[in-house]
């Protein structure tokens, strides 16, 4: 059968959670779980239309779902629905109490999604790029770690492409556009490659229009290897075609937050991702500039290995984590 069906002991464990609505309910039966059962078949009855679609919904006979509403009529003393021979009409007690009940059954289920959560456990180990893993995936760990008290998580924050199998890793966060591989991938969303700059920065150079000007700018670099860079630009503000630009830099830095910290201080003009300035973009300490060049944006997925993922806390932790993911970096690929 598919009615909800619930032991005397979980009901007792719910009713005692601050669940009034139940309580009203159900307090006062003898046999609470042939109310709740009567409860359900009497919204599937409302759901199909009909006695006889209830019962073919539920795998009962037509005899046991005519008996079910018949109890709830006798519990509750009043009439819930006029019958005839092929349809049923819902008295205004019907209507009044088919409410009430869905939230009854809406309740539990909910209830009992938590304490299937509360049950499982396991660890996950996640690797991100070092601001991506604070800014984004910290806040999901948090609120995930709290959901489910039983799941341990380690997370590497590691700028450099991870070997899932060779280091024990489940998940990797990639800010790239993923190789063929075994493994497998999730979307949550993209980042954009910007070009900012400080307003006091702006306000003793000149604006650039075109990234060929970025030659008479002091530029902050983010690499240990030298003065120079290769920036992505498209080739003009109507153009598919992407070229790299390459830049002097006046200062390199092996930090992608230390290097957006200089641009604030008006040190010169970053290369960093959406999501790294989200608050500065916000709040104006930093302004975006050459935005009819940038190239196309960076996909950023999920990558786990398929193998583990059936069952079990990775799974639960990739259905936690992709929709919240999703949304936190949509936000910042709005930003202008």
């Amino acid at each position: 059968m598919t009615f909800l069906c619930f032991s005397r002991k979980i009901v007792h464990f719910r009713l005692e959670n601050n669940k009034k609505l139940l309580q009203s309910l159900i307090a006062e039966l003898e046999t609470p779980m042939d109310r709740l059962e009567a409860i359900s078949i009497f919204v599937a009855v409302v759901d199909c239309g009909s006695l006889a679609g209830a019962a073919r919904k539920l795998g009962l006979s037509p005899a046991s779902v005519t008996r079910a509403v018949a109890q709830l009529e006798n519990t509750t003393g009043e009439r819930l629905l006029e019958r005839t021979t092929r349809r049923f009409a819902m008295t205004e007690a019907g209507e009044r109490h088919v409410s009430t009940y869905r939230s009854v059954l809406e309740e539990l289920a909910r209830l009992d999604s938590r304490t299937q959560d509360m049950d499982i456990s396991g660890n996950v180990v996640i690797t991100a790029p070092e601001l991506f893993g604070r800014m984004k995936v910290m806040p999901v760990v948090e609120s995930f770690l709290t959901a489910h008290p039983r799941v341990q998580v380690r997370v590497l924050f590691l700028n450099r492409i991870v070997d899932l199998v060779g280091e024990g890793v489940d998940i990797a966060v990639r800010l790239a556009d993923l190789p063929d591989s075994s493994m497998s991938a999730v979307k949550v969303g993209e980042v954009r490659r910007l070009t900012c700059a400080a307003p006091s920065y702006l306000a003793e150079h000149p604006m650039p229009g075109r990234p060929a000007d970025l030659a008479n700018h002091w530029c902050i670099g983010l690499n240990e290897a030298g003065a120079q860079e290769l920036w992505p630009y498209r080739e003009s503000a109507t153009a598919r075609r992407v070229r790299s630009l390459r830049v002097t830099c006046r200062i390199a830095l092996n930090s992608a937050g230390a290097a957006i910290e200089a641009a604030e201080h008006g040190m010169g003009i970053v290369r960093p991702l959406s999501y790294q300035v989200e608050r500065q973009i916000a709040d104006g300490t930093l302004v975006t500039l050459l935005p009819e060049y940038e190239p196309d944006p960076m996909p950023v997925h999920l990558v786990f290995q398929p193998r583990r993922f059936e069952g079990g806390a990775l799974r639960t932790f990739i259905d936690f984590a992709v929709p919240i993911l999703r949304k936190s970096v949509a936000a910042q690929s709005l930003l202008r």
